[in-house]
């Protein structure tokens, strides 16, 4: 954590849900929700894939919100594949960011659940950024971005990703028309790219 993280407990649906906020030394943007992996394959908020995101936000002006789904770490609940999550995160950007910009990010499992809040809020909340990670529309019914979204959305993934095929993901992005960026050679869990990943979603954010 760096010296402008704090650690929060935030009431859901399901109990008490376990959050880190990371404040930015000049906030000049909004509130980064950050979803993260399956929690049922040891996905939490402190994965180093999410952990990369906030600090893009971060280091752009964003505050940035992650938390750990039902069931992981100090969360209340149990996993509801993806629906109690979705209603979660919602709350969260009710709870923390009722109003003012917002961004919505997720990696893995977490980049479907986010796609479901986007789906939710989008036409009630000023939604200025998208980054989904390694979508897994290979596991769940992704839903599509609204078409005025694509224009904010950065969908990242990697070549050789053997968790969640590519073909998947361009098959969830091609009725869309949805644009894709693939980082050649690299895997689900962005080994030895992190920085990489870090510097695209900064570009996107400045974008």
């Amino acid at each position: 954590m760096n010296a402008y993280t704090r650690r929060l407990q935030v009431q859901g649906a399901a109990g008490a849900i376990e959050v880190l906020r990371d404040d930015p030394a000049q906030p000049n943007g909004g509130t980064a929700f950050i979803a993260h992996p399956h929690p049922l394959f040891g996905g939490t908020m402190e994965n180093k894939v999410v952990q990369t995101l906030a600090r893009a936000f971060v280091q752009e002006g964003w505050h940035a919100v992650r938390f750990n789904f039902r069931g992981v770490g100090a969360s209340a609940g149990e996993h509801d594949e993806g629906r109690g999550e979705a209603d979660d995160m919602t709350g969260l950007v009710q709870a923390l960011a009722p109003e003012g910009p917002i961004a919505l990010a997720g990696f893995s499992f977490g980049a479907y659940v986010a796609a479901r809040v986007i789906e939710s809020l989008w036409a009630a909340r000023e939604v200025r950024k998208i980054v989904l990670v390694g979508t897994a529309a290979s596991r769940f019914a992704v839903p599509a971005l609204p078409a005025e979204a694509h224009a904010r959305a950065l969908v990242v993934h990697g070549e050789e990703d053997d968790t969640v095929p590519l073909q998947a993901v361009l098959d969830w992005a091609r009725p869309q028309t949805l644009p894709l960026t693939l980082v050649p050679g690299v895997g689900h869990f962005f080994h030895g790219q992190l920085p990489l990943l870090k510097n695209l979603v900064a570009r996107h954010l400045r974008s």
